[in-house]
């Protein structure tokens, strides 16, 4: 069990897939691992790339900007982020924070922690608000992907 517990775990840290896969991954295991344990563990496991991404991501593209063979890839994501960046910000408004945590609790690929750290990075938002923000959009996504796994919204088939 300890071993279903540690995929998840990994999962829940790939960029694209994150909580909102490793928490189907959870009750697809037989037996299916507890729901609130499995929400737990992703939460944290989702997490744990934010911190990093957010000193470090933007660091890192900008440095490779340039760079021969890196370069197309690292300006297409700096041009993509700074670009939904602006996007949620004009939207927003003062409202930052909400549109961002909205943002990552919407469960589709390319909204997740990953997507938004990296564009409230580039935004240059604050650290702590980047965080919390965050946490409270993989909460979000968190509960609608336990949901949809528990079969709440079996109707939408």
């Amino acid at each position: 069990m300890l071993k279903h517990y540690l995929w998840i775990f990994l999962i829940s840290m790939v960029p694209l897939i994150e909580l909102r896969g490793a928490i189907p991954v959870s009750q697809a295991f037989n037996p299916p691992l507890p729901l609130l344990w499995s929400y737990v563990v992703c939460i944290i496991g989702n997490m744990v790339p934010v911190p990093i991404i957010y000193l470090f991501a933007r660091k890192v593209l900008e440095w490779g900007a340039d760079k021969k063979f890196i370069g197309k890839i690292c300006t297409f994501f700096l041009v993509k982020g700074k670009r939904g960046g602006e996007k949620l910000q004009a939207k927003a408004g003062h409202g930052l924070f909400i549109a961002l945590m909205l943002f990552v609790g919407i469960p589709l690929p390319g909204t997740g922690a990953w997507t938004g750290t990296l564009a409230a990075s580039l935004l240059d938002m604050d650290f702590k608000q980047t965080v919390l923000a965050v946490t409270g959009g993989v909460l979000i996504a968190g509960i609608i992907m336990g949901l949809i796994s528990m079969g709440v919204f079996s109707f939408i088939r």
